[in-house]
């Protein structure tokens, strides 16, 4: 598209699109293309104007070159905007505050005096009504104080007062509206679905495909641990699903033939197939959103303070207002007073702080699910590591397949992988991984996959039952035996790797042995945290003994647990959280569940099972533990900054009262500055709690 560059610095340009009118979807197209070109950094596109900001660090000319290829048609086919932006939002409050003022501005200045009274009056209605309406219900609120103010102007005959008040206060009820949806959007936003690949159902067998591929109509299949990707119906199955994420029920729901299931929530126990009914999920923003809004775990310790508090202080106001009239008889400084409340900035700045925090937790790479739990982490002493694919590489490696009983170390890790490749484990990954290195390839050639939760896998191969997990599964669950004669090479397995057992028809068929190396950062990021305040790190793992302790020793945690199930790992939280202590759970498995929902609060790492981040209450991306101490230090950073919101809001509110009883304020000042202060610290509480080189500099 053709283009004029109205200013060019280096590592940014200014350019102008020569086109006609810029609808909000051609400047979110465009906005979207320009970041997806490489080396760009960030973009801003004005469609008002028809401008674009790009700042980058690529080369000038291949920005250039992408701008010259840009064609909306083209642009729109990539499929490169999400579904939902904040441009249309945005434009949505900007206009209605535009209009709000305009229309004062109009009123004022040529308008007759009966008639801006008149209208005043009309309009006075609206907050007459609202403040008797708390009244009845017994409920001393926000609304009966500016009802009040509004009331008492008014009756005073003081028309041009009552306006000034009533567009003060529009104002404000926009503002507060759109910041607080613009965090909830830039929220929900965040917390987007992350599968890439589902199981196609085609005839007898299933094709792992791209999700972008699937088609309404198309039968997908969910098993033991895995997300539920798209809308549709249950064909043929049944499961037992989480939905906590979409409608708060902490018990999981039965799923039949027949019944929905929704984007985003988790299987937790069966294997269905589902007939999809909405390919792009569409659903599962608007319900995010719901979410957001409705969900009790968004509410923190500290907003529920705030609100309490807030609605205390106005009876005080209230107080005040009757104390100043009675000492001064002046109606005008009573009013002062009346326009004074403390309920605006504290029910919506310190929700905001919370909101901003998680928004800003997205851009680390952090879900964090409600408020609480930053709080959470801001006052935990206590912190749990699983060991596989958390404190170890999120990508171990095979490095021995040992077949017992005669059989061919080939086959026995192309059955391994055909039956792991259905669950998504860092362990199940590798020997899958392992397989297809070897070029082996492993059709479906068993029959319905049962995942047993923290022990492994159970299927049917040619009428014979094959297993796959851990020894405790296998021997003793199981009753499985060692074949005769191989008891010295079963005793002989190297201990320093972590061991997946096969075995078919009863008998041990192979060691899978998994070289799981310690993550490189994991000693560093350990000894942050404990500079951060953790005073007890602690390592559980089902892992045999001599590799835990080997693993602990070098990472440098306080406290090692091995050969542990998962119901250990539950018991050892729940102990912890009766001594007093606050505890914090980071796992990726199924097997890690139990300690998650026990933890008072819970962290997966991203690439773990999907019921693992399901119940946790925190995801974390899985190529860096330091972002366990940038949200340590994120959460701290809250905390602090609602304390200081409190400090100030009840500071500067009691000045403003003081002014208003001395006669310096008029009631419309008092409330315009009310509400700029009520503005101010929102949009304060909106801004970043971490310097861009704080994370990188702990690292």
């Amino acid at each position: 598209m053709k283009c004029t560059i109205l200013h060019d610095l280096p590592g940014r340009l200014r350019v102008h699109l020569c086109c006609g009118r810029m609808t909000l979807r051609q400047a979110d197209v465009l906005e979207y293309y320009l970041r997806a070109v490489d080396g760009v950094k960030s973009v801003k596109v004005y469609d008002r104007t028809r401008d674009a900001i790009v700042v980058y660090s690529a080369e000038r000319e291949s920005v250039i070159r992408a701008l010259a290829r840009f064609a909306f048609e083209k642009a729109e086919k990539m499929d490169l905007v999400p579904e939902h932006t904040s441009r249309e939002l945005n434009r949505e409050f900007e206009d209605q505050l535009m209009g709000t003022v305009m229309r004062r501005c109009i009123s004022k200045m040529f308008l007759p005096v009966p008639l801006t009274s008149t209208i005043a009056a009309v309009r006075s209605v609206k907050y007459i009504k609202a403040g008797l309406s708390a009244l009845w219900h017994r409920n001393l609120s926000v609304a009966v104080l500016d009802g009040t103010a509004v009331t008492v102007s008014m009756l005073r005959g003081d028309f041009a007062t009552a306006g000034s008040v009533m567009f003060m206060l529009r104002l404000g009820e926009i503002l507060e509206e759109w910041t607080h949806k613009k965090s909830v959007a830039d929220l929900a936003s965040a917390m987007s679905l992350n599968v890439d690949q589902v199981w196609l159902q085609k005839e007898d067998a299933e094709v792992l495909t791209d999700i972008r591929e699937i088609c309404p109509g198309d039968c997908i299949v969910v098993r033991t641990g895995g997300m539920i990707p798209l809308d549709g119906k249950v064909l043929e199955g049944e499961a037992m699903v989480n939905q906590a994420s979409l409608t708060g029920e902490s018990m999981p729901a039965a799923k039949r033939p027949g019944s929905p299931v929704y984007a985003g929530t988790v299987v937790e126990e069966g294997r269905c197939v589902i007939t999809v009914e909405k390919a792009s999920g569409s659903g599962r923003y608007d319900r995010v959103v719901r979410m957001i809004e409705e969900s009790e775990k968004l509410k923190s310790t500290a907003e529920d303070k705030a609100a309490r508090m807030a609605d205390k202080l106005v009876p005080c106001t209230f107080g005040g207002t009757a104390l100043t009239y009675l000492v001064t008889r002046d109606v005008t400084k009573m009013l002062a007073v009346l326009m004074v409340d403390f309920s605006c900035a504290l029910k919506l700045a310190i929700p905001i702080a919370v909101l901003s925090a998680m928004r800003e937790s997205s851009g680390h790479n952090i879900s964090v699910k409600g408020g609480r739990f930053l709080e959470v982490v801001a006052d935990a002493d206590t912190i749990v590591f699983d060991k596989t694919g958390t404190l170890t590489n999120a990508t171990p490696t095979v490095a021995q397949v040992v077949p017992f009983g005669g059989r061919d170390e080939a086959e026995m890790l192309r059955l391994a992988a055909c039956l792991e490749e259905h669950y998504p484990h860092s362990m199940a990954n590798a020997v899958v991984a392992a397989a297809k290195q070897r070029g082996l390839t492993h059709e479906e050639y068993h029959s319905q996959v049962q995942y047993v939760v923290a022990h492994g896998i159970s299927s049917m191969v040619e009428d014979k039952k094959v297993i796959i997990g851990s020894a405790h599964f296998v021997f003793e669950d199981e009753g499985c035996r060692i074949p005769e004669g191989e008891q010295e090479r079963y005793d002989d397995l190297p201990a320093a790797y972590s061991h997946l057992y096969l075995c078919i028809d009863g008998e041990l068929a192979a060691v899978i042995c998994i070289y799981d190396p310690l993550r490189p950062e994991a000693r560093d990021a350990v000894r942050e945290l404990h500079n951060c305040g953790f005073t007890n790190v602690v390592m559980m793992t089902g892992d045999n003994r001599r590799t835990a302790e080997a693993i602990a020793q070098e990472v440098g945690v306080d406290a090692v647990y091995a050969e542990v199930l998962p119901e250990d790992k539950a018991a050892f939280i729940r102990s912890e959280k009766e001594k007093g202590h606050t505890v914090i759970m980071v796992g990726d498995g199924v097997n890690d569940s139990p300690a998650l929902s026990e933890a008072d609060a819970g962290i997966a790492i991203s690439t773990g099972a999907a019921i693992a981040r399901e119940i946790a209450d925190i995801t974390i991306a899985s190529e860096d533990l330091f972002e366990l101490v940038t949200l340590r230090k994120l959460s701290g950073a809250l905390m602090n900054r609602i304390h200081r919101s409190y400090r100030f809001i009840v500071g500067f509110n009691l000045s403003l009262i003081a002014l208003g009883v001395g006669g310096v304020l008029q009631p419309t000042t008092s409330a315009l500055l009310h509400n700029g202060s009520t503005l101010g610290i929102s949009l304060k509480n909106m801004t970043n709690l971490l310097a861009e080189g704080e994370t990188a500099q702990s690292k």
